[in-house]
């Protein structure tokens, strides 16, 4: 290879290692800034990142096998804490039917409440269609 082949070629490494570097301290600076903002957002929301992790746990969780070790150990704690939710939920609605029926209002009151709500947004949906089209009948004829 002649000497000016090797300048040139050294040259092109040259400009190539520059272009790399430049695109690692590039790439290295976003990293920082992402992590700069993953970390500002989970200080103002840690909810999200509790969340996030209870969903990325349940994922986990729902994809990797348990064994029969597993399923044996914990089949009475899954039974006791499904027992409790059930004894909970009872406890829910037969609080919220007494707490309704105290303050008067039983499944008939509520049904007749709903239809009557029912009632006034298609009325006020079908003034809001005629207006509507009452407008545009005004604009057109413009």
């Amino acid at each position: 290879m002649s000497d000016t082949r090797k300048g040139a070629q050294a040259q092109q490494d040259g400009d190539a290692d520059k272009r790399l570097t430049e695109r690692v301290g590039s790439a290295y600076s976003a990293a920082r800034t992402r992590v700069g903002e993953a970390t500002s957002g989970i200080e103002s929301n840690p909810v999200a990142l509790l969340i996030g992790g209870l969903a990325a746990g349940a994922i986990a969780g729902a994809l990797i096998p348990t064994g029969n070790r597993e399923r044996e150990a914990l089949e009475p704690i899954g039974a006791r804490i499904g027992n409790a939710a059930r004894a909970a939920l009872d406890a829910a609605k037969s609080a919220g039917g007494e707490a309704l029926s105290e303050a008067g209002l039983d499944r008939d009151a509520l049904r007749g409440q709903a239809q009557n709500l029912l009632d006034q947004a298609v009325k006020a949906a079908g003034a809001a269609g005629s207006a509507a089209l009452s407008a545009a009948r005004d604009s057109a004829s413009r």
